[in-house]
């Protein structure tokens, strides 16, 4: 594909997700048919489906790009609680979108973009506490894993609770409350690792 259709097809393609993401702050995701998007982007319906399967590949590839736009901007690899409030901060600009598609039949593709990027940002984290341990990469998936479905989990009680908690209240407030424990179960893992090297020498 030369440069000149690669950029018409990029142009397109924002044309369709601004009128998109437009509609899904009007109207339930539910509510939003291919020809409202059509409509209001000012294109056929063909040209709609050269690009996208359907209204809910439309719905992931927008996620994606918004994951992909968080995780642009940097993990604090010391900090997973700012990399964190970033995610909840874009939930909160943006709250009706965001409801329309949580309160929609396809709410999965919102707690698959939260899992995501907490997923990134806690490996990452747990990556650069571990450095220069003797800890393996299973270990550090496991715990990285568990600190992104208790992040999310948290997130998502706050979406049903309407939002009203400032995010860097309760973000600040565990990041308090689970200081050192990342550390700990790091350092319990490099000692049975050392412990096994140990007896297999």
């Amino acid at each position: 594909m030369r440069n000149w259709e690669v950029s018409m097809s990029q142009l397109t393609e924002r044309a369709i997700e601004k009128s998109f993401i437009r509609l899904l702050n009007e109207v339930p995701f539910d509510k939003i048919t291919v020809k409202d998007i059509v409509e209001d982007c000012g294109i056929n319906r063909n040209t709609f489906y050269y690009h996208y399967e359907d209204i809910f590949d439309l719905l992931h590839k927008v996620f994606e790009k918004r994951a992909a736009e968080v995780l642009a901007e940097g993990i604090a690899q010391n900090d997973w609680q700012e990399s964190f409030l970033r995610c909840t901060l874009y939930a909160l600009e943006n709250r009706r979108e965001i409801y329309h598609i949580y309160n929609s039949v396809d709410r999965c593709q919102l707690e698959r973009f939260l899992y995501n990027v907490a997923g990134e940002i806690m490996l990452s984290y747990v990556r650069a506490q571990a450095e220069g341990m003797q800890v393996s990469v299973d270990d550090i998936g496991t715990i990285a894993d568990f600190y992104k479905c208790a992040l999310v989990g948290i997130v998502l009680e706050w979406l049903d609770g309407g939002m009203k908690q400032e995010p860097e209240e309760f973000i600040r407030r565990v990041g308090f409350l689970q200081e050192g424990s990342i550390a700990r179960m790091l350092a319990r893992a490099a000692q049975e690792s050392g412990a096994q090297q140990q007896s297999g020498a």
